[in-house]
């Protein structure tokens, strides 16, 4: 059985995706709407069963594509790839980073527009571009390739990595737009 990641790698989506991008959402500015709101029922937990729902979807999208992706890279299985399991873990490591990234978008808000005020923190947006800097250190750099396990990708194998990743902000988006739809009725 192939893993698709290593466990440096599993550490290093952590150290990349969760610290600096998580920061940034803390300093992301309110919704002008949020103090009319009315206050959560007392018996409500901190995470609601949409927010669960939401979570489960986002992970399944997250799985399925990395998933695909490491398929896509190797011989054999669903989708035929030409590459050797180094190869097709660091696509699956991308893949997963690249989701990730995509993901701090949405995880704005779970109800607005990943796409409104998409500008508004420009620390959210320093975050992102640090942890595609270092992801692509850790591709590029020979002593961090022995040891995160990576090998060179092409400009080609970013371009796939980062069409199957954006697939969760863009499917996240229209559960967003059907709860809005939902909310208007």
């Amino acid at each position: 059985m192939a893993l698709p990641l290593v466990a440096t790698q599993i550490l290093w989506i952590n150290l990349v995706t969760d610290g600096a991008p998580a920061l940034a959402l803390g300093i992301d500015p309110a919704h002008p709407a949020a103090m009319a709101r009315p206050p959560r029922p007392r018996d409500e937990g901190v995470i609601t069963g949409r927010m669960w729902a939401g979570i489960f979807y986002v992970g399944a999208i997250m799985a399925a594509g990395t998933l695909l992706v490491l398929d896509a890279s190797l011989p054999g299985g669903l989708i035929e790839g030409s590459g050797d399991m180094r190869y097709a873990q660091t696509m699956a490591f991308t893949t997963l980073v690249l989701f990730s990234l995509f993901t701090v978008f949405n995880a704005r808000s779970d109800e607005r527009s990943a796409f409104a005020g998409l500008f508004s923190n420009k620390w959210l947006w320093g975050a992102v571009l640090l942890s595609l800097v270092l992801q692509a250190a850790v591709i590029y750099v020979p002593f961090l390739q022995q040891a995160f396990s990576t090998t060179a990708l092409s400009a080609g194998d970013w371009l796939l990595c980062s069409a199957v990743a954006s697939s969760v902000l863009w499917l996240r988006e229209l559960s967003k737009l059907f709860v809005r739809k939902g909310a208007q009725r």
